[in-house]
């Protein structure tokens, strides 16, 4: 581990891909009022379109898995950078709503590695200490892609246009896919994987999701992660309209506040889970932390605050505790052996992305029982029937982790 090539060639390039990732995801929270002008949608048609992304990238979690622990994140990477560049494009060229889901759906199976070719790397190259800190310092930069695809994408689109920023995000993936094929380093000799049958891989997702630790811990970090992909990919923005009376200007700064809690999250709580684990905490101490700040700021939405300065620390509170998921990653990898690393990273991914699909699509079920408001908007009401919702599934699986059976299974 003493020699490896470094922060700069391992982790940098693959937080490249991870940067265009999130400012895909966010950016649809920017500009998701304009589509549905544009095509007409619904609250739930928008929540579907997005979530098309996100079952798509689900579907691709577990082949993926596999991929990595055999090829390693530098080729499987490089290679689906370059078709998350052909998405854009479709993207960008999209006619009619149908066309644009289609393209939502390739450029889920484009960014599908994302975190977990980053994981997977820095699991072969760095001691298991140090994983959470260094993926978090990846995350950190990656994270500027969020906070790109609010200000910035709502100062671009009077010049680009909702389709020009798309060819722009096409661009800059080709330039990750060449940068990450050039830089980053294939796998120790020591992580090389024996050749077996792809019966034999894939089988060992059935001992991943048999095993006890794996199952006590899983729905946490599935809510936890799946509630910032929910809301920073689609409601949060909504929700600054509707509830937090927000204009367009001041909606764009309360989604940066909001990408900034996630960016300084993933830093801070990466270095944080490090370092207790370190000094003998359990590897989910930090985590404990992170479901208890998303519940609280949760409960306070409930109770629909209003003007800028009100709601935009809640949501950064809700951001920066909910990036915090990473490290749980991280710590329900330890318990699997090096060459399963990917497998175990893209089941809790599969797991919480399933989630994602739900939440997006069934908020916009919960916002369209009540009628439009007279600004086109939806009902305050409906926002606080879904935050309880999703704080009641938080709750829940926040007491599973108490009652779960213990002790390994497989």
């Amino acid at each position: 581990m003493s020699t490896a090539p470094g922060f700069a060639r391992i982790t940098l390039p693959l937080a490249a891909i991870n940067f265009l990732n999130q400012c895909n995801r966010g950016m649809v929270a920017t500009i998701g009022p304009l589509l549905a002008i544009e095509f007409g949608l619904s609250a739930s048609e928008l929540g579907l379109l997005a979530a098309c992304f996100f079952a798509a990238y689900a579907a691709a979690q577990l082949p993926i898995g596999i991929a990595l622990d055999l090829y390693g994140p530098r080729r499987v990477q490089s290679s689906l950078a370059i078709l998350s560049a052909v998405g854009f494009l479709m993207s960008a060229a999209a006619p009619d709503v149908v066309t644009l889901a289609l393209a939502r759906i390739v450029c889920g199976f484009g960014l599908a590695a994302g975190l977990m070719a980053m994981l997977k790397a820095n699991s072969q190259w760095y001691p298991k200490e140090r994983v959470a800190a260094v993926t978090g310092a990846g995350l950190f930069l990656a994270g500027m892609g969020g906070m790109a695809a609010t200000v910035p994408v709502q100062s671009a689109i009077p010049v680009l246009g909702w389709r020009g920023i798309f060819v722009v995000l096409a661009v800059l993936s080709v330039a990750a896919a060449a940068w990450i094929r050039a830089s980053v380093p294939d796998r120790p000799a020591a992580a090389m994987p024996q050749r077996r049958s792809i019966g034999s891989e894939m089988a060992e997702f059935g001992r991943i999701f048999r095993d006890r630790p794996f199952l006590r811990f899983l729905p946490a970090i599935m809510v936890l992660s799946a509630l910032n992909f929910t809301f920073q990919g689609l409601w949060a923005g909504p929700w600054l309209r509707d509830v937090g009376g927000l204009d367009d200007g001041l909606r764009a700064v309360g989604l940066l506040i909001y990408a900034l809690g996630m960016v300084t999250g993933s830093l801070v709580t990466g270095q944080a889970a490090s370092f207790a684990q370190a000094r003998g905490f359990s590897p989910m101490f930090v985590p404990y932390l992170g479901i208890a700040g998303v519940l609280a700021a949760q409960a306070a939405l409930i109770a629909a605050p209003s003007g800028f300065w009100n709601v935009a620390p809640i949501w950064f509170l809700f951001s920066f505790c909910g990036s915090v998921g990473v490290a749980g990653y991280a710590a329900v990898g330890q318990g699997f052996p090096p060459e399963l690393q990917g497998r175990v990273a893209t089941a809790i991914n599969f797991s919480m992305l399933v989630l994602v699909f739900v939440l997006q699509t069934g908020i916009g079920a919960i916002l369209d029982l009540w009628p439009r408001t007279a600004a086109g908007g939806w009902n305050p009401a409906g926002y606080a029937v879904a935050l309880g919702v999703t704080f009641l599934l938080q709750a829940l699986a926040a007491a599973w982790i108490v009652v779960a059976p213990r002790g390994r299974a497989a």
